[in-house]
Order: structure tokens, then sequence, then C-alpha cells
């Protein structure tokens, strides 16, 4: 299936195209379009929008746009509801400060956005921050993180 959403990937847009691979469609291809053309890029191709504006799978009722998937497609695993509060955080920023984890996502997201501006190459690069990042969330929802 086809994802759109906006160019310019930062934490919410790699959070979300991990998430849907992941977890939903791992035959999942994305296409990221200026936030002017998200729509018609919707209206030609049929795909299915998110962390876009006015798009059901954006940011909503307090929700960033991976917590909005995340209760769309009922996933309620432990340890990625732990990695959707940190994500929340990291791409909320007047939230930032509630949880700890959360500047280093940012910050790791400004990194990467710098070496690797082409957004399907940053998508790919940061897959696996976002992979050693839920296996830290199920240690510490387990009761054992360091």
């Amino acid at each position: 299936m086809l994802w759109i959403t906006r160019s310019h990937i930062h934490v919410d847009r790699v959070a979300c195209p991990w998430l849907i691979s992941r977890f939903i469609d791992s035959e999942a291809e994305f296409l990221f379009v200026p936030k002017s053309q998200v729509t018609r890029a919707v209206e030609e191709t049929g795909g299915t929008p998110f962390d876009a504006p006015d798009v059901a799978l954006g940011h909503r009722d307090g929700r960033c746009s991976f917590e909005t998937i995340m209760e769309a497609y009922e996933l309620t695993d432990p340890a990625l509801l732990r990695l959707a509060k940190i994500v929340h955080a990291a791409d909320v920023a007047e939230d930032r400060l509630t949880d700890s984890i959360a500047p280093g996502l940012e910050a790791i997201a400004v990194g990467y956005s710098l070496r690797f501006p082409d957004d399907l190459e940053n998508l790919e690069r940061q897959f696996e921050v976002y992979d050693a990042l839920l296996a830290w969330c199920r240690l510490e929802v387990a009761g054992r993180s360091r």
C-alpha cells in the first residue's frame, strides 16, 4: 500500500513509517511530497495520508500522528505505548520535557536530517534507531532497564 506524507521528515514522519512498516503494512511504500501537494498526491494515487494537516492519521486531540496511528490500528503493546510517549514528547515541542528520552530522540532526528536530506535515505537509516529504541522500551516495561 502507498502511504503519503509531507517531505522533510522529522521525528513523527520517521516514527510513523517505522510503525507502519513493522506493525501494519510490511509491504508499505512511502511518498514524501511538499505539504501543499499532499491532498493532490492522495487524489492522484489513492494512497493513505498521514502526519499532514487535516488527515485522519495526523495530529489530533493532543496526540501526535504516531499515537493516532496506534489508536486507529489498535496497537496496544506496552513497549509500543512507551515508545509512543517518547515520540510524542520529541515531536511536540511544548511537551519535549515530559519524557527524559525525548530530547535525545529530537537531537538524533536533527542530526539524521542534516546528514541525509533525502527523505527515503533518511528513513531507511533511522529505522534502526527505532528498532533499538523499541528493544529498550521492551526492557523498561519489563522492569529490567539498565
